[in-house]
């Protein structure tokens, strides 16, 4: 994570200096439709050839891209294209990475200590936002877009063979699905699942897995109206503290220094909430704690547009940080306990296209409703949206009664 945060920066820098800041954002923005597409896809893939096989060798190859556009920086300068390979790639093995990573800790620990990994994963994410930035400036400072290429490249070469020194165990006995019956009777016999089947009969089977894992998800108790809800709150969340945060600090003259102090309140918020279920392992009733804890910070996000100065707004971002921290971290932990492992990957899959295919959606809305009627309606809107997703949580049983494990 703290390599991906590096790459961005580099990337992004890259772009400005070789291109136009419109040339540079669609540069940006290459690697976001790859991902998007083919997320469902790549959970199929975890699944079917096991996520550590998958997450290796995708880490493998988003090394070997960023260091090989390192080297390219060092000896030429070869203008956009290369950098926007680089980020058609990226996204692409993004969307085999993120759900193969997702299904990894149900192959790794028990189903009592899910929770725990869960938020030991969101620190993990906290900790590469507030150090990966500053790395990714030091590398531009010190030699340019190629250095800060070649430092992202070098740290997640790193977490290659820290991939590799993981070890997984068999899925459940009660884990006994179609699908994975027949990927562990293909392993058994010494074969990689689907190996020499002709590749028309290979995509049917995946189809058919995806469709199967889709509906798994549509008719589980829990799983479904948890989707809605994860969806919802992202929608209402991210456009907000994305570039409203922007506008609103524009609108009120906080200026960059005080952006930066209510971005650090978020954080730090967040990160509480993250090290709260990594200590705890468990909370108790926690479909009711999402819920609610998504409510209040549905109210906190309304109330971060009339926050009359940089203190105050500074407070409402600790306080919508951790709220929403952690009704996201019960939510994952809910999600991993609940799945079938032998679906996790899909499950992973379909929750990451709505965090990262449909949610950024809601940014060039946000803005372009802001210029029409500013600041305030707007997050009130969003606020509206995200507090749907708590009383969607409230009004289905199943979800509101839900208990992850001890």
């Amino acid at each position: 994570m703290v390599g991906d945060s590096v790459y961005y920066i580099a990337l992004s820098w890259a772009a400005v200096q070789a291109g136009t800041p419109s040339q540079a954002g669609v540069v940006m923005s290459v690697s976001a439709l790859p991902r998007a597409v083919l997320m469902l896809g790549g959970g199929v893939i975890a699944d079917r050839l096991g996520p550590r096989r998958v997450a290796i060798g995708s880490d493998a190859v988003r090394c070997v891209a960023v260091l090989a556009v390192a080297g390219l920086l060092f000896l030429t300068s070869p203008g956009l294209w290369p950098l926007a390979l680089l980020a058609l790639v990226f996204g692409t093995v993004d969307a085999v990475f993120i759900p193969a990573v997702g299904a990894l800790p149900a192959r790794v620990t028990g189903r009592g200590q899910l929770a725990r990994v869960q938020g030991m994963r969101s620190l993990a994410i906290r900790f590469a936002s507030v150090v990966g930035a500053p790395l990714g400036g030091l590398g531009v400072a010190v030699g340019g877009a190629a250095a800060a290429f070649a430092l992202a490249g070098l740290l997640i070469a790193v977490s290659v063979p820290l991939l590799v020194s993981v070890r997984v165990r068999e899925l459940p006995p009660d884990d006994n699905t179609a699908d994975k019956a027949t990927a562990r009777g293909s392993t058994a016999m010494g074969v990689p699942p689907l190996m020499g089947v002709p590749p028309r009969e290979r995509s049917r089977e995946w189809g058919s897995d995806l469709v199967a894992g889709l509906r798994y998800i549509r008719r589980h108790r829990v799983l479904a109206p948890l989707m809605l809800a994860i969806a919802l709150g992202d929608l209402g969340f991210v456009g907000p503290l994305n570039v409203g945060l922007t506008l609103l600090a524009d609108e009120r003259g906080w200026g960059a220094a005080g952006m930066g102090w209510v971005l650090a309140g978020f954080g730090g918020g967040a990160g509480a909430a993250s090290l709260l279920l990594t200590v705890r392992g468990r909370l108790p009733h926690a479909g009711q704690v999402a819920a609610y804890a998504i409510l209040a910070g549905s109210v906190a996000i309304g109330a971060l547009a009339h926050a009359p100065g940089v203190v105050a707004a500074t407070g409402t971002a600790l306080l919508i940080g951790l709220l929403t921290g952690l009704s996201g971290v019960v939510c994952g932990a809910l999600l991993q306990t609940r799945a079938d492992p032998a679906y996790l990957g899909r499950v992973t899959a379909v929750a990451g296209l709505v965090s990262l295919g449909f949610a950024p959606l809601s940014m060039p809305l946000s803005a372009a409703a802001i210029g029409v009627w500013g600041t305030g309606p707007v997050f009130v809107v969003s606020a509206a949206v995200c507090g749907l997703g708590g009383v969607v949580v409230l009004c289905v049983r199943d979800l509101r009664r839900a208990e992850l494990p001890g």
